[in-house]
């Protein structure tokens, strides 16, 4: 009995290996979602906001020195980190420090503790809080599990937590669209329990799973009923009420 449960110990732990070759080859060889023009014309800066390009991650940042609260934002797999500028510009307009991880291949998963780096470069922000896309957003939870003394809360778009949020004593909110044909519903619904018993969740109607972004439309995606622009706009909403 013992020897079978090391063995199907040792054939799960291979089947994640397997998996993580597997989504490493297909990202090396089929390239990135590229981010689009109206992605690359929000990493200029404007009055408001100031963009920040850096070799590890791109910063907007609001008008003034002092950013009471800071986001740090985790991509989707295969997806640039430019291209979720104009998401991050709006927010950033709102008065809030937002900076974009640039992952390793693309992958959040290769370099989970990115963020390490983001917080030591603003340390004048008082209170942060970890944001993600996708597998970005497993990412950014499984970091904020393990930092959580120092991170205020956590935002999913279109992501789930398979660690245990419950205890950490975070705040949580958690959108995705009725669209989405790219987020595992099985795997969202199983594993909400790891989320406190108050995450605010919000369903956006006709939202899909890219329009979080700007890269085009996603392999597999269902077909959104509102532009990436709209879908931005409501994310925007919530997540200021959120952080309010």
């Amino acid at each position: 009995m013992f020897g079978n449960r090391i063995f199907r110990i040792v054939c799960l732990i291979l089947s994640f290996v397997l998996l993580f070759f597997i989504i490493t080859f297909e990202s090396m060889t089929q390239g990135a979602y590229p981010a689009d023009k109206v992605a690359v014309k929000a990493l200029e800066s404007t009055k408001y906001v100031t963009v920040e390009e850096k070799a590890a991650y791109i910063a907007f940042k609001p008008e003034g020195t002092f950013y009471n609260k800071g986001i740090i934002f985790y991509p989707g797999g295969n997806v640039e980190a430019e291209s979720y500028a104009p998401l991050m510009h709006a927010l950033s307009e709102e008065g809030y420090l937002c900076v974009v991880v640039k992952m390793p291949l693309h992958l959040a998963v290769l370099d989970m503790d990115k963020a390490d780096s983001v917080r030591k470069a603003y340390p004048e922000v008082a209170d942060w809080y970890m944001a993600g896309h996708s597998l970005g957003g497993a990412m950014a939870a499984t970091y904020t599990h393990d930092n959580a003394a120092q991170i205020r809360g956590l935002i999913l778009l279109a992501a789930y937590s398979t660690e245990d949020l419950t205890k950490d004593n975070i705040q949580v909110l958690s959108i995705y669209g009725t669209a989405d044909e790219v987020l595992n519903m099985e795997n969202y619904e199983e594993y909400k329990s790891n989320l406190p018993s108050d995450t605010r969740e919000v369903i956006l109607d006709g939202g899909n799973h890219a329009y979080y972004g700007n890269y085009g439309e996603q392999l597999g995606d269902g077909a959104a009923s509102c532009s990436p622009d709209e879908q931005q706009a409501i994310v925007v909403e919530e997540i200021c009420n959120f952080l309010q």
